[in-house]
């Protein structure tokens, strides 16, 4: 571009006073010849000073340069100019220009907003660092099985993580962690410890059975102080199964029966006692248990349980892994930090932290999270665990408030090596300490179950800050809601606790998660029949569709016809598409709503099928390409959401893990050349009226092909559908339409039946006599006239106009009706 006119302004000067014109232009076309000619240069007002004293272009061709700007600066103003007026020079003929280009409004992108506990608003989600997101996950407490509450969490965080990595495009650090030191796990780990050491003593069972009545002793009162109906309820099973299993071997050891006999009810008392026999040992022999690995056993097993849950869930693994029991020193580090930092205090060989000093402190705040629970002993006892709500340990406080950051170790509980005496870390340090250690002094997402937002969350937040002496060690803190079992908190008391495992033997991860997607990630789901069955529907109505494209796209078409004229319907279609694409982006800007989203898909492929049918009905092929693009659409959203666990081009996959792209495109060749032969087979078998072979087609359409995972669908006038389906749904659905008809058939069988009892009752009462209906209800009546119409009622009370009028109509209508039985009497129709 040439030069601006601040920079061409004193040139143009110096040749305007020139008072020779030839001299003037030829020092104008020597100025221009040094500068470049840009059709979109900027006009400056000297150009146009100049140019106004030419009334033409000089006819001197050496002066071209001249000539050249005069036409440009005509062309682009328009017109001639004259001094006072408005500016234009008439435009050269057959010469155009660009017009002046201008960019266009636009809308506003929608911005992802994420629900933040810290101000319980959605919140715009602004990284740190560019696009980078650092995202701490609170991991599970491994000392039993993985249960649908572990699911809730992890599917849903799986969720979000793989909407802002793969829908937005984020790039997400997830770092998650295993408590595997804890007082329920040390609580577990010795009672396991000490019931294996007694099973393998192999006790006698007169021993067996005084220390099972031993047991059963601070069980009782234990049950007595229970105050929980639902628990109460658990632990009295527990004592009469205990007590109905000791009956048998009390009963052999009185009749000094065969040895194998009491060995045989000894361990189905062992069995039924193992809880507890654990309780008792636990309290009789545990301070004695103290070896370090023991404690490390259960953790170790659980935690594999659980990732395999998690696999078999298709929940991502995380990116990083810690462990509690591998951060030990660092968790050290970190607590002395603390109490450097003035906000922690050792007492009694533990290490607490001072919630009064922190609260006080003019740039930190305690309880951001749930400031009215703060001063909530039963959360903050539940927090600190069993093992250490103890009166001696209470009293190591300065204030009620304040909790464990180092817990000093009693006998029976594992330790490590510390500047305030042998101990273990408290549960809400290991978090802090491990986070902070990858992370730094500010992640920008911190996730865990809504449960945890108070003791643990507050705390964490609270110790994070006062060891980095900030206020924003979580930009972002995201809860999971609640997970209900039909309505009712899960329990183990109210026998509805499932597991991981139990749950995916009667649905697939599939299933599960599309169960979690039709809920918002941060309210209750309540886990019941009615929630199952909308995922299970909605599975088999999408997958329906896939299959349906899917056929589509298997139609021959060569090269250029694969690219159809789109009609009014397919420009209809595509405007719908493109108003539920943009309908999906808001509801995932949204808080993540896939709720919203799920529904918007459903609602493109109702109206995919609507055009679909109407094709189908019009005897037309639809557009291939556009529901292509559509399938393939919703099949990345799937994917994105992990609904899809594997790599499939298109739709759900078929035929398990890793198997699905080659087992479709292997069979289905083969799959439609059985189609089109079993189509001709039965044009034949139609025509020359063979109806054996219809049935044959029939048998195997209906019972061999879905043995095998595969589906025909036979439509009229149309060519047979071929759909691989899961072998197992396709068993289900046969047993569901066996069913169905079974039902339908008892249904006609049952209104053949009363049809043939209520002909059989007419007959039976067009037989009787006008005259006898009444006599024989002598209950209600006493006397009758002369054709058997009733006159009194049982006290001898003459019957009322009305009452006698009422009956009159009665008879007259059996009358009807009796003659009718004697005109088929006397036709011979009487059957």
């Amino acid at each position: 571009m040439a030069g601006s006119s601040a920079e061409q302004a004193p040139d143009y000067r110096s040749i305007l006073s020139i008072s020779d014109a030839t001299a003037r232009a030829q020092a104008l076309n020597e100025h221009l010849s040094t500068r470049s000619y840009v059709q979109g240069y900027s006009l400056s007002q000297a150009d146009v000073d100049v140019f106004r004293q030419l009334s033409a272009p000089p006819t001197d061709p050496r002066l071209f340069h001249v000539a050249r700007w005069f036409r440009h600066i005509e062309a682009v103003l328009g017109g001639p100019c004259d001094k006072g007026g408005p500016c234009g020079l008439q435009a050269s003929k057959g010469r155009c220009v660009q017009p002046q280009w201008s960019p266009p409004a636009g809308t506003e992108p929608c911005k992802l907003r994420l629900y933040n506990s810290l101000t319980r608003n959605k919140d715009v989600f602004i990284p740190q660092d560019g696009k980078k997101v650092t995202w701490y996950c609170c991991g599970p407490t491994v000392y039993d099985a993985s249960h649908m509450g572990h699911a809730r969490s992890y599917i849903s965080f799986d969720i979000l993580r793989r909407v802002l990595k793969d829908y937005f495009q984020f790039d997400v650090f997830y770092c998650m962690n295993i408590t595997d030191i804890d007082d329920k796990i040390i609580r577990r780990a010795r009672q396991n410890h000490l019931f294996e050491q007694y099973r393998e003593k192999r006790p006698q069972a007169t021993q067996l059975l005084e220390d099972v009545r031993a047991a059963l002793k601070p069980f009782s009162v234990k049950l007595k102080e229970t105050a929980d109906p639902n628990k109460k309820q658990m632990l009295e099973r527990i004592q009469r199964a205990v007590e109905l299993a000791a009956e048998p071997l009390e009963k052999a050891v009185q009749c000094r029966v065969a040895g194998e006999e009491v060995d045989r009810c000894a361990e189905v008392l062992l069995e039924e006692a193992k809880d507890l026999l654990s309780d008792w040992l636990d309290s009789t022999f545990g301070s004695g248990v103290t070896d370090n690995s023991i404690f490390s056993k259960l953790p170790k097993f659980w935690e594999g349980e659980f990732h395999r849950d998690m696999a078999a869930l298709n929940v991502l693994p995380p990116d990083v892994l810690t462990r509690v029991s591998e951060y030990v020193p660092e968790i050290v580090n970190f607590v002395q930090k603390i109490v450097d930092n003035g906000y922690g205090y050792v007492s009694n060989g533990s290490v607490y932290f001072d919630t009064v000093k922190f609260a006080s402190s003019e740039k930190h705040s305690y309880g951001k999270l749930v400031p009215e629970a703060v001063g909530d002993q039963k959360a903050l006892q539940e927090g600190e665990g069993d093992l250490s709500v103890t009166a001696d340990r209470l009293s190591e406080k300065r204030s009620p408030n304040d909790f464990a950051l180092w817990k000093a170790s009693k006998p029976g509980e594992p330790s490590w090596p510390c500047p305030w005496g042998k101990g273990r870390p408290g549960w809400h340090i290991e978090c802090s300490a491990m986070a902070s250690s990858l992370l730094g002094a500010s992640m920008d997402i911190h996730g865990g179950g809504f449960d945890l937002r108070f003791p643990h969350h507050d705390n964490e937040l609270a110790q994070s800050e006062a060891y980095f002496e900030n206020d924003c060690w979580v930009r972002y803190f995201l809860h999971t809601g609640h997970l209900t079992i039909a309505g009712c908190k899960m329990s183990k008391s109210l026998k509805n606790f499932i597991t991981i495992k139990d749950a995916l033997k009667k649905h697939s991860a599939r299933q599960l998660r599309l169960a979690f997607l039709m809920h918002s990630w941060k309210d209750t789901l309540d886990y019941s029949s009615n929630t199952m069955e909308s995922a299970l529907q909605y599975e088999k109505f999408m997958n329906e569709f896939f299959l349906n494209v899917k056929d589509v796209l298997r139609s021959p078409v060569d090269a250029a016809g694969q690219f159809e004229k789109w009609d009014e319907e397919e420009a209809e279609l595509s405007r719908h598409f493109y108003e539920k694409k943009t309908a999906v982006h808001e509801a995932l800007c949204d808080n993540i709503d896939t709720r919203t989203v799920l529904e918007e898909m459903r609602a493109l492929v109702s109206q995919c099928n609507l055009y679909m049918a109407a094709r189908k009905a019009a005897r037309r092929t639809p557009n291939r390409a556009l529901l292509e693009q559509v399938a393939l659409y919703l099949t990345r959203m799937l994917k994105i959401f992990g609904a899809i666990e594997e790599e499939s081009s298109l739709g759900f996959p078929v035929g398990g893990p890793g198997r699905s792209l080659n087992l479709e495109a292997t069979v289905m060749p083969y799959l439609q050349v059985l189609s089109e032969f079993r189509e001709g087979v039965r044009k034949i078998a139609r025509e020359k009226k063979v109806p054996e072979v219809l049935q044959l087609s029939d048998s195997l359409r209906d019972d061999v092909l879905p043995e095998l995972g595969v589906r025909f669908e036979d439509h009229e006038g149309l060519p047979t559908v071929v759909k691989l389906v899961d072998r197992d749904t396709l068993l289900k659905e046969r047993e569901e339409k066996k069913r169905v008809e079974e039902e339908k058939r008892k249904k006609k069988e049952e209104a053949a039946r009363r049809k043939q009892e209520q002909e059989a009752a007419k007959l039976t009462r067009m037989k009787v006599p006008p005259s006898e209906m009444f006599l024989s209800e002598s209950d209600k009546y006493s006397k009758f006239d002369e054709n058997g119409l009733p006159t009194h009622d049982t006290e001898g009370k003459e019957l009322s106009k009305g009452q006698a009028k009422k009956l009159k109509k009665l008879y007259e209508a059996q009358e009807k009706l009796h003659k009718e039985y004697l005109q088929m009497v006397q036709n011979g129709s009487f059957p």
